[in-house]
């Protein structure tokens, strides 16, 4: 028979975190929040935990994120992930960008399970508080059941209760515009962690930890934490659209001296999509010479296009070269040594969706 608690204090024990925030995750084990049905797979039937019991707590227990809604509750050919559990290390690093500690009231944006919340109840303390949105009624009850013995407040909607203010908000779906509501509901230098990506369907969502400038409508600049590919908050999204390109003939032909491959080394082409603005990214899969490859596909709002093949070869077309604009920020990125996600920055300013990534040699600016 699994041990499901066993099993939960080995996850703990491996979060690279500090003590405290590990002995949170010990005290609500992860097991208790995840429904019995999951979505493992991109394609095909649901895992249901009577039926495998052993593989549903290997999911569960595994250290990548637990995928517990699929096509907003509904059905498709494909099971597009609409609601998670986060990877708990993901959890962790978040948890301690925004310094949650005793005594302080936390806004979560994206309820999920209830796990996040109970383990932020938990670092807070009788002296704090945690308030918890969700968007999706039938995930906010279920997020409401599973959390009755803690004293989280779980709201089914997008706003906050009227007139409340808080020390930190934790943000678990990606936004490309950071909505003033939460940058006004932080108290001033209060910290905001989220996941931003600049264009729908961005390749990746990077977590950054913004501190509110005073009473501006400004959100402040904060540093990127970590890598990470956050869902979409659904006030925020778009139709996926076609590929960049599709259907269209290469107008002209570039060979880099690079590769797909090498861009997703170390999440170096998030640093690359921080570096172009007004540049859509985003990472296909094709198959070639019976294996599969991955391509980097790029789109600009004048039409332009460009593909990325597994050779270095990239086809192109538009009166944007952008093949061009992707070798320039390769080979900045590159004489800088690759520098680290976390020397990068983040302004936002809610009023004028102005968004500015800073790194100490050069800034680029985001228009969203």
């Amino acid at each position: 028979m699994t041990d499901l608690h066993r099993m939960h204090a080995e996850l703990a024990g491996r979060l690279d975190t500090t003590d405290a925030i590990r002995a949170a995750f010990a005290d609500h084990p992860r097991h208790h929040f995840i429904p019995d049905l999951v979505w493992p797979d991109i394609q095909g039937l649901p895992l249901i935990r009577s039926a495998a019991p052993a593989r549903w707590a290997a999911y569960v227990y595994g250290d990548d994120a637990v995928v517990t809604q699929a096509n907003d509750g509904g059905g498709g050919p494909v099971n597009e992930p609409s609601s998670s559990s986060s990877a708990p290390q993901l959890m962790a690093d978040m948890i301690a960008a925004a310094r949650v500690g005793p005594g302080m009231r936390v806004l979560e944006i994206g309820a999920g399970t209830g796990w996040n919340a109970a383990i932020l109840s938990s670092l807070v303390g009788p002296t704090g508080a945690v308030t918890s949105l969700e968007i999706d009624p039938k995930v906010a009850e279920h997020a409401r059941i599973r959390l009755k013995e803690t004293p989280v407040e779980v709201v089914h909607g997008t706003e906050p209760p009227e007139g409340a203010s808080y020390d930190a908000v934790i943000a678990t779906c990606a936004v490309s515009r950071v909505p003033g509501e939460w940058v006004e509901r932080v108290e001033p230098d209060g910290l905001i962690v989220l996941p931003w990506g600049p264009y729908p369907w961005s390749h990746a969502t990077p977590v950054a930890a913004l501190r509110r400038a005073g009473s501006t409508a400004v959100a402040g600049e904060g540093e990127f934490v970590c890598e990470a590919y956050f869902m979409r908050d659904r006030t925020q999204r778009v139709p996926k659209g076609e590929f960049p390109g599709m259907g269209r003939d290469s107008e002209s032909t570039r060979v880099v001296p690079f590769t797909p491959a090498d861009l997703m080394e170390d999440d170096r082409l998030t640093r690359i999509m921080l570096t172009l603005p007004g540049v859509r990214i985003g990472i296909g899969m094709r198959p070639f010479s019976g294996d599969i490859g991955f391509i980097v596909y790029m789109g600009a709002p004048d039409s332009s296009w460009a593909y990325l093949w597994p050779d270095g070869t990239v086809h192109q077309g538009g009166p944007t070269p952008l093949a061009d604009r992707l070798r320039e920020a390769h080979d900045l990125l590159a004489a800088q040594g690759w520098p680290p996600l976390t020397d990068f920055s983040l302004e936002a300013d809610t009023a004028t969706s102005a968004y500015r990534v800073g790194a100490e040699f050069g800034a680029w600016e985001h228009r969203v």
